[in-house]
């Protein structure tokens, strides 16, 4: 059976737990695989904010690339893949995107991704944003890139962070349409 592929990156911005989430969600899918990619900075934020260790992240992936191998699987077209998330995303990495430098793994992946007109979804971490992230957001959202701030959100009646971070990986999933017995729909 053929697995879909899935192209996780994480950079370094806070939020690194929904991408512990994200990773540990699509393995319980036998019919998706994920290939991972974590930036430098992304490495140091999941020491810092994470309950779990860089080690034990990476094992949650099918298949890990080394940031600075432009030359991996995920840095051609011609490897297929239904997609990108970043997660969480930096403004320096969706500057990167936006601009079209690709000088690493994770940002050759998203070009990829973007000229191979795949799904890209980037969580996007900042607050307050300055006109320089919204410029870049903007030339982003237009060019189709999902943008997805893990916004809060209230109507699925949280009671933990636990459940604020499945609210926000039930919607990426959503993209690819894969179901997430812990996302709460409106009215649902």
């Amino acid at each position: 059976m053929e697995k879909n592929r899935m192209v996780i990156g994480i950079s370094g911005a806070s939020g690194t737990p929904i991408a512990a989430r994200l990773l540990k969600r699509v393995s319980e899918e036998e019919r998706w695989e994920t290939h991972l990619v974590i930036s430098r900075g992304g490495e140091m934020t999941i020491q810092m904010e994470s309950t779990e260790a860089l080690e034990e992240m990476k094992a949650l992936a099918d298949d890990v690339y080394d940031n600075d191998n432009v030359g991996a699987a995920i840095a051609s077209g011609t490897f297929r893949t239904c997609g990108m998330v970043v997660v969480p995303c930096s403004m320096k990495t969706v500057a990167g995107i936006a601009s079209g430098f690709s000088d690493n793994l994770l940002l050759r992946a998203a070009d990829v991704t973007l000229k191979e007109n795949r799904p890209l979804v980037l969580v996007a971490r900042e607050m307050p944003l300055n006109q320089i992230h919204l410029k870049n957001l903007s030339v982003l959202a237009q060019m189709g890139v999902v943008i997805m701030p893990p916004m809060l959100t209230f109507y699925n009646k949280p009671n933990s962070v636990d459940d604020m971070i499945n609210h926000v990986v039930g919607k990426i999933l959503d993209r690819f349409s894969i179901s997430d017995k812990n996302f709460c729909r409106w009215g649902e």
